[in-house]
């Protein structure tokens, strides 16, 4: 029997994790949180029935696509060259991406909605941030 299992049976409660001394997490700034908020929910919305997190489906997977779009680029999600270049892939460009369909050529998309999107996959996705699992938020 392990420890906590002792501690429930003699109504004692689990002891709360408590922070490390000295670490500072980085923190988004609120303008940051509302752009990966609003890219989430556009994801949800008008991709996710294509696409997923990890998997193929009939669309590459969200992994995939940072993966692809990060080659040459330096790694940081905040690279305006790299998230714009993602952004302009969110339209679906012709012929399609390799042996997969191409996707709705009208996503109804708006410039900041695509960016939105971008940024959502790329911070997603950061290799850096998240232990290179591409596991993600």
């Amino acid at each position: 029997m392990g420890t906590r299992d002792h501690r429930r049976l003699f109504g004692e409660s689990p002891r709360e994790p408590v922070a490390a001394g000295g670490m500072v997490f980085p923190q988004a700034a609120p303008e940051e949180n509302a752009l990966l908020d609003r890219g989430s929910q556009i994801s949800q919305r008008q991709c996710a029935g294509c696409h997923e997190r990890a998997t193929r489906s009939s669309a590459p997977s969200y992994q995939e696509i940072a993966t692809f779009y990060r080659r040459g680029f330096p790694t940081s999600a905040g690279n305006p060259d790299l998230r714009s270049r993602l952004a302009s892939a969110a339209t679906h460009p012709q012929p399609g991406w390799g042996n997969f369909p191409p996707g709705p050529s009208e996503s109804g998309l708006s410039l900041d909605d695509r960016i939105a999107v971008a940024t959502w996959v790329l911070d997603s996705f950061d290799r850096d941030k998240n232990g290179g699992e591409g596991v993600g938020k």
